[in-house]
């Protein structure tokens, strides 16, 4: 691979990164302003046991984008550069994409954890 291919390749992923980050932000914090719950806050606080009331959701906002963002991008423009047939770049997309979004929701619940956002245990 040329230096001119990895260059392109990072600056498809940049614009790509940008564009989705861009329409997914409004798009959840539209959900957000008319009091509709969001999948990945709602998902983060049920597995991490997280108290609702001390979490602050327009920064969750933020990072719940930035990851979907990340892992939407990175996935298409890793298999973009993948010199296979289409069905193998289909599964090899499918298998990345359910990893990675467990992966980093993974390691952002426990983030959020460690911060102390979780509820106060009742003995």
């Amino acid at each position: 691979m040329e230096t001119s291919e990895i260059l392109f390749n990072i600056f498809m992923f940049l614009i790509f990164f940008l564009i989705i980050f861009i329409i997914t932000y409004f798009m959840n914090l539209s959900k957000y302003k008319k009091k509709k719950s969001i999948g990945e806050i709602k998902y983060l606080i049920n597995k991490f046991d997280l108290d609702e009331k001390r979490l602050k959701k327009r920064q969750m906002i933020l990072w719940v984008c930035i990851i979907d963002a990340f892992i939407i991008s990175f996935v298409g423009t890793f298999i973009f550069m993948l010199p296979i047939d289409y069905i193998w770049k289909f599964l090899t997309g499918f298998v990345l994409l359910f990893a990675l979004i467990y992966a980093l929701f993974e390691i952002y619940g426990r983030h959020l954890v460690k911060k102390g956002y979780q509820k106060e245990r009742k003995e």
